[in-house]
């Protein structure tokens, strides 16, 4: 695209943001924009995330202190990248005949999760196993709540399969081939002062304090009873006291994220649900 078309671009689309932007140029192209996490981390108050976005042969990193705001500077770096290079073209951006496929799983997906106004899917590389020559990645698609994933003897290939899945058991959730399935409605912060749930109020009253307490049942249970869900994702990087650590997060709104730390994964997990329970029991407590 010539530095020209992309500025007019920019003007018609000032109240667009660099995701929608770049999402509606990946359609132009024939090749949507894939996002995948890369990195959470940070504390409780300051968690922090890098995204990569990936598109034709171009990839650019963002971070932020959300998953959108990482996402949107991942974005705007590619659209800066965009106007800078004035000979883009399909042959030198390599886009191969798949890409422009109406059938391609990331590009329907994508383009599903727009039209419906649902967070973009997140893809993230969970395994690679195999020597060099042989790679096996293993990717999770993560959609409003919903987790699938998918292998292939490259990260592009195990994208195409979980995002594959992911359709299939949004179909499956619609009970046809046509999507008709919606995510469950959101659970505004504020609103927990209001419940009156057999979970959140036996919350109230009980004491966060007591050792060897299932911390991660006792969340579930809270967010089956209110209807939010709950993600944990696991931090690569150890602490300085050598401490596994992750972050859990509430599809609430605004997104709740807490911070979490032990001596194993699943004590770190534990640790993490306990400080979103002393948040959600703060927050419901309050008059």
């Amino acid at each position: 695209m010539a530095e020209s078309q992309v500025s007019m671009a920019h003007q018609r689309c000032q109240d667009k943001t660099p995701i929608q932007i770049l999402h509606e140029y990946g359609i132009k192209i024939g090749s949507a924009p894939v996002y995948e996490l890369l990195q959470a981390d940070g504390d409780t108050h300051q968690p922090s995330f890098m995204f990569s976005v990936a598109i034709a042969d171009i990839t650019c990193k963002g971070r932020g202190s959300t998953k959108k705001a990482a996402k949107h500077e991942a974005a705007e770096a590619v659209l800066k990248l965009l106007k800078r290079d004035t000979h883009l073209n399909d042959q030198r951006d390599g886009i191969s005949p798949e890409a422009g496929d109406a059938s391609n799983p990331v590009g329907v997906l994508q383009e599903l999760a727009m039209q419906r106004v649902w967070c973009l899917p997140e893809y993230v590389v969970c395994l690679e196993s195999g020597p060099d020559h042989m790679k096996e990645f293993t990717v999770t698609c993560r959609l409003e709540g919903l987790e699938e994933s998918g292998s292939g003897s490259s990260k592009k290939l195990a994208r195409r399969a979980a995002a594959e899945r992911m359709l299939g058991k949004l179909q499956s959730l619609s009970g046809s081939p046509e999507i008709t399935w919606s995510p469950p409605s959101r659970v505004y912060v504020e609103s927990l002062r209001q419940s009156m749930g057999e979970k959140i109020s036996l919350l109230r009253r009980t004491p966060l304090s007591i050792p060897n307490t299932d911390y991660i049942q006792m969340l579930l249970e809270i967010s089956l009873e209110l209807g939010f869900q709950v993600t944990y994702i696991d931090i690569d990087e150890l602490t300085v006291n050598g401490q596994y650590q992750c972050l859990v997060e509430l599809s609430t709104r605004p997104v709740t994220v807490c911070h979490g730390t032990g001596m194993t994964s699943s004590n770190a997990h534990n640790t993490a649900a306990h400080n979103a329970l002393q948040y959600i029991k703060m927050v419901a407590s309050k008059h």
